[in-house]
């Protein structure tokens, strides 16, 4: 290109004075998101350390306003269980980006584990008027109006979630509601319609199976914790499940096997040890073990009987 100037030189004569050519270097503009390729990456191998000094560094340099590192910080404070920090910091990302749908769901979650369903469920609210079919939204408003006991509407957002998106989450929702109301029944039903989506998942099936078995129908029970181990052998609660009903027809070998592989998963389990004092008691040979296993339950807390999953 200097050769070709030269050339256009000596050819035209240009005047003295002539405006400035534009410089080939942009000028030196502060980008208020250029790290966020940065604080993702930290973020998602959990370099936590070092994502908080590049956000904390970003936000020092954009005063603030850079939106992402405001909801990354977030993420990581609630991880942390700094839950009131981490609304704060949602907070300032959802006033710079109200209609960042995220930023709110955010927010509503903060506020949810802060026990303040009220305030979650008008956040959530909030955010639906920007997507009204959201699946997420409408699910997280079901819960908070559980909280609230207004347990109609809630009943009426999980459909509408379920309507728009299958989810495991809303199924076991629901069938808690239904418990709530004392409609085992109806929580059966909306299980079993779960299953037919999702026949695979463990947390369904043992959710089913534990309902027929305080339902008294011993063969189903056998049947859907049976799947649920096949899927997940270390399914504790379906362990305990299986083991109670072998109890309960004394086989206690067979029960007291299964509870020790319980056990070995899951130490601290109250209705684990709850089940095996009993089995204990109920079999004479065994009562002079009776103390030893007591024993153990007294470094776990204790649950009332009420409190316990009842198993047998």
């Amino acid at each position: 290109m200097s050769d070709d100037k030269d050339e256009a030189q000596d050819e035209v004569k240009l005047p003295q004075k002539t405006a400035p050519l534009p410089s080939k270097v942009a000028p030196d503009i502060q980008i208020t998101e250029k790290n966020n390729w940065l604080i993702h990456m930290l973020f998602i191998r959990k370099e936590f350390s070092t994502c908080k000094k590049i956000i904390k560094s970003q936000l020092e340099e954009t005063h603030n306003t850079c939106e992402y590192a405001l909801y990354v910080q977030g993420m990581m404070l609630r991880s942390e269980a700094m839950i009131q920090e981490s609304l704060e910091s949602f907070q300032a990302a959802a006033m710079l980006n109200p209609n960042n749908i995220e930023n709110l769901k955010q927010v509503g979650r903060s506020l949810y584990l802060l026990g303040r369903h009220k305030a979650a469920l008008d956040i959530y609210t909030e955010a639906s008027r920007i997507n009204p079919d959201d699946p997420e939204l409408l699910h997280n408003q079901g819960v908070c109006l559980v909280y609230l006991k207004e347990y109609k509407k809630a009943k009426t957002f999980f459909y509408k979630s379920i309507h728009i998106q299958q989810s495991e989450h809303a199924y076991i929702q629901l069938s808690k509601l239904h418990i709530l109301q004392d409609d085992k029944d109806g929580a059966i039903s909306v299980l079993l319609k779960s299953v037919e989506h999702f026949p695979e998942n463990t947390k369904l099936l043992t959710a089913l199976g534990l309902l027929y078995l305080n339902a008294g129908e011993i063969q189903k029970a056998f049947e859907y914790l049976g799947n649920a181990m096949t899927y997940d052998s270390e399914n504790i609660d379906a362990i305990i499940g299986l083991a109670s009903i072998m109890q309960d027809h004394g086989d206690y070998d067979v029960a007291l096997t299964k509870y020790r592989v319980a056990a070995s998963i899951s130490p601290e389990s109250n209705t684990l040890w709850n089940n095996i004092g009993k089995l204990l008691f109920l079999n004479l040979h065994w009562r002079d073990k009776i103390y030893r296993y007591h024993c153990h339950c007294d470094y776990v807390s204790f649950y009332t009987e009420h409190n316990c999953q009842k198993m047998i």
